[in-house]
């Protein structure tokens, strides 16, 4: 519960009330009950039955940013002054920025990059759900690509995107391009793109291939398409948040238009010490900039 005036508070504890603010003040206390305003000495009181918990003396605190906020009547008390009236204070109900993770991985160097994506999402503040598209190649075709289980995210719907603010893409490499399944679940948004519900929306991508040369620019400007037609915001991981990317003492995944990594011939190599914090750097600029377009 919030109640707002203009400057400082003074917070005494009493045998009466549990909590009391006397003095023209500044009254910002998080609560999951009503607060009881006082006469003119701005007074405000809270009943032990009332208030489980003790706000901090010389304490202010805050919603976030893009918090909903509703009005609801704070009643009278015996426990408040005898002339108290009813007072109206604001609830602010705290609103987290959603993100979703879309990928499609095979030997999971994909969903590998993903958890690291989301650690930097997270250390936001923001929320973020890992979703993976729909397999379409037949159980025994995997088989013979040895391929190992899926993990075990669930499975997206075109749907559920209006629920999320901005999304990053998990691109598995196909001869430079993306792969066929993550393509079947994009050309399955096309009532999505009738009704505009991606339109100002984030969007960003992250690949994995064999090999250097094997599609890591163009796995990325495969996806730009997609995000124009539907009037999404395109946010790149950009050159200069990626300067460890120039070492070339070893191959090392990722560019410009998001983190990445490399998979080697046969799907042996796994992501390394350089990639995985540029993924975790990835996410959290890509979360710091979706929060700004959502707001």
């Amino acid at each position: 519960v919030q109640y707002r005036t203009k400057t400082t508070i003074q917070t005494n504890i009493n045998k009466e009330n549990l909590l009391v603010w006397q003095g023209q003040g500044d009254l910002i206390y998080r609560s999951k009950t009503n607060l009881i305003m006082g006469g003119g000495s701005g007074q405000c009181g809270a009943t032990p039955q009332q208030a489980p918990a003790v706000a901090p003396a010389n304490v202010k605190t805050t919603a976030s940013a893009g918090a909903a906020k509703k009005a609801v009547t704070a009643p009278t008390s015996s426990k408040s002054p005898a002339a108290a009236p009813k007072v109206e204070v604001e609830v602010e109900e705290e609103k987290h920025t959603q993100i979703a993770i879309i990928l499609y991985t095979l030997y999971g160097h994909i969903a590998t990059l993903a958890k690291s994506i989301k650690q930097g999402v997270e250390s936001t503040g923001a929320k973020c759900t890992i979703f993976q598209v729909p397999e379409t190649l037949p159980p025994e075709v995997l088989e013979q690509m040895n391929a190992p289980p899926k993990p075990d995210y669930p499975i997206i719907t075109a749907d559920e995107m209006v629920k999320f603010d901005g999304f990053m893409f998990g691109i598995s490499g196909r001869f430079g391009m993306m792969p066929a399944q993550l393509k079947t679940f994009m050309d399955s948004t096309g009532g999505l793109w009738k009704s505009g519900a991606l339109v100002g929306k984030a969007a960003g991508v992250f690949t994995s291939v064999g090999s250097q040369g094997g599609g890591q620019e163009t796995g990325g400007l495969a996806t730009i398409t997609f995000f124009a037609h539907h009037g999404m915001v395109f946010v790149p991981l950009g050159g200069s948040l990626s300067s460890k990317r120039m070492r070339v003492r070893e191959p090392n995944g990722g560019t410009p238009y998001g983190c990445g990594t490399f998979a080697g011939e046969n799907g042996s190599r796994t992501p390394n010490i350089l990639e995985k914090p540029e993924a975790v750097n990835h996410g959290k600029h890509f979360a710091t900039v979706t929060e700004k377009l959502a707001a």
